[in-house]
């Protein structure tokens, strides 16, 4: 935990860096998902066609159907991610304080690409240190790898000369309407002023 602390302290320091935020988007995530909302080879994801299951940080199942009835915002992530990933959850963490009160009418989860490492417990506490309202999701390496499918997200392990490994995935933020509809996607490190108005289209 004392180097996730470090991790999110450095990440703090990251805004004033954009040549470095740029590297860090290239190194941890293949940033497809932009601000556009495009088809893909399984056409846009809805949550109302997924089928995956996972489990919450509290140890709770989760399937995609829970959240219809509600606005969600989605990104994939793991706890040990050195840049983009606590950059997002800061910036997410921002833009639910933009929202105000409506902040309460949208679900929030970053399901971990990382399920070795980050278990309920883990995301739990790694994510305590953003937005109360923010969830994880894991589940087992198959679970996981189903969900990325079915969002169109990739994600890779990749060894590093300490023999320790990182993991490089796709990056950005789904928005999706309470019907399970994709709303729009919100690209990393987009401005409040841009990223607030989605959400709110997507809460309606």
């Amino acid at each position: 935990m004392r180097r996730r602390k470090l991790i999110l302290g450095g990440a703090g320091l990251l805004g004033a860096f954009g040549f470095t935020l740029g590297l860090g988007a290239w190194r941890s995530g293949d940033l497809r998902w932009l601000t556009d909302v495009r088809e893909t080879e399984n056409g846009r994801p809805d949550l109302s066609r997924m089928a995956w299951r996972l489990i919450d940080d509290r140890g709770n199942p989760v399937v995609p159907q829970d959240w219809l009835g509600q606005a969600s915002m989605v990104f994939f992530g793991f706890t040990w991610c050195p840049d983009v990933c606590p950059t997002t959850l800061m910036d997410i963490a921002d833009w639910l304080e933009g929202l105000g009160p409506d902040a309460d009418r949208i679900r929030v989860a970053m399901i971990t690409v990382d399920p070795e490492r980050d278990s309920p417990e883990i995301l739990a506490e790694y994510l305590s240190n953003f937005n109360s309202r923010i969830r994880g999701l894991t589940g087992s390496a198959d679970a996981v790898a189903e969900a990325a499918k079915a969002f169109d997200v990739t994600y890779t392990r990749l060894l590093r000369d300490d023999g320790d490994y990182t993991m490089n995935h796709t990056s950005g933020v789904f928005v999706f309407h309470p019907s399970g509809e994709l709303a729009s996607t919100i690209d990393f490190h987009e401005e409040r002023r841009f990223a607030v108005p989605k959400i709110r289209r997507a809460i309606g």
